[in-house]
């Protein structure tokens, strides 16, 4: 009788496990930043071509490549959740390739900027 108490057990966790996770979802509010996945890196730590970038967008322009100053949707949901049109992307130039790279500074419009090595995969809030 204990043996069949226990995979009668066993067979209810696993199914509440099971469809727990099927059915559960975490999901940010629009207010949530999912800013853990961001690390803070300062303008001094920066390569010299990113520095190079946010002079430009200090500035204005000219920008070197017609991409930049584009709307940055963040569907990777790494920055904190904003409307669209909130960030622009700018293209941080890479030594030795000739196309855009994966190398880009997003700003919001509250002046805040992001470095992203990695095509939107990790960002580091630029700290003045």
């Amino acid at each position: 009788m204990t043996k069949y108490l226990s995979l009668l057990f066993a067979a209810l966790f696993c199914s509440l496990i099971f469809f727990g996770n099927l059915f559960y979802s975490v999901e940010a509010s629009p207010n949530e930043a999912l800013i853990t996945q961001v690390s803070v890196i300062s303008v001094e730590k920066l390569p010299p071509e990113a520095k190079k970038t946010l002079d430009l967008i200090k500035k204005g322009g000219p920008f070197p490549y017609d991409r930049d100053g584009i709307v940055f949707r963040n569907r990777e949901k790494i920055l904190p959740l904003a409307p669209t049109g909130y960030y622009r992307e700018y293209t941080v130039p890479t030594p030795g390739i000739r196309n855009r790279g994966a190398r880009r500074i997003v700003t919001g419009q509250k002046r805040e900027a992001y470095y992203t090595q990695d095509h939107y995969q990790s960002f580091y809030r630029i700290k003045y």
